[in-house]
């Protein structure tokens, strides 16, 4: 984990233009869409393709970065940021329409908490916020393939019938890999912290 230090890098708003920070900028302004598709018109084909089309940005834009190289301190903030709000908002949305019960969504919105606090204190101690581990991003992306398939079961039809058995056992499996993550997150924050305030200790005692 390293200090965080002025950027010398393109410019916000060349940043912006970069074609992977476009597709996280769309996969952003979905979330509100999404949120009202499900808790108003309950129109869950809708919000079931702007799932799919997340996703697919999501693996997409990672993908075009390193292809164009295209690695911007903009995209490393936008990425990880429309995932978590996808996962936040759905989790809201399924608790509202009883898809999915109060305590797991307790347990994920908690890990979240805890995500969100060590970045404030990552950058109250002056930090770089944690790069992605693989096993966030794993979290991540089982999530995004449960909450589909969540919303797919929802109906009386073949399909939902077979998709039932995956869509738990991604949910389950997806929900231990995103709390781990969290706790992971957590642990190098506190590493972080400790050996900083400790090297500090030396230096004014030396």
């Amino acid at each position: 984990m390293t200090t965080a230090s002025p950027g010398t890098g393109p410019s916000l708003l060349r940043q912006a233009v970069m074609a992977p920070n476009l597709l996280s900028i769309l996969r952003l302004a979905g979330v509100p869409v999404f949120l009202w598709l499900l808790l108003g018109p309950h129109a869950d084909g809708w919000a079931l393709a702007i799932l799919v089309f997340s996703g697919l940005t999501d693996w997409l834009d990672g993908k075009l970065a390193r292809w164009l190289n295209q690695m911007s301190r903009l995209g490393q903030l936008l990425d990880p940021a429309a995932d978590r709000l996808y996962i936040v908002a759905t989790l809201v949305a399924f608790l509202l329409r009883d898809i999915i019960p109060w305590w797991a969504v307790a347990v994920l919105l908690l890990r979240e908490a805890v995500a969100g606090i060590c970045l404030l204190v990552l950058r109250h101690n002056r930090f770089e916020p944690p790069e992605v581990t693989y096993v966030g991003k794993g979290a991540t992306f089982v999530l995004m393939y449960a909450f589909p398939l969540l919303l797919l079961v929802q109906g009386d039809s073949t399909a939902a019938a077979v998709a039932a058995p995956l869509a738990y056992a991604f949910t389950i499996w997806g929900g231990v890999l995103y709390v781990w993550s969290g706790a992971l997150y957590a642990a190098q924050t506190l590493l972080a912290v400790t050996r900083d305030r400790r090297d500090r200790r030396r230096e004014a005692a030396g």
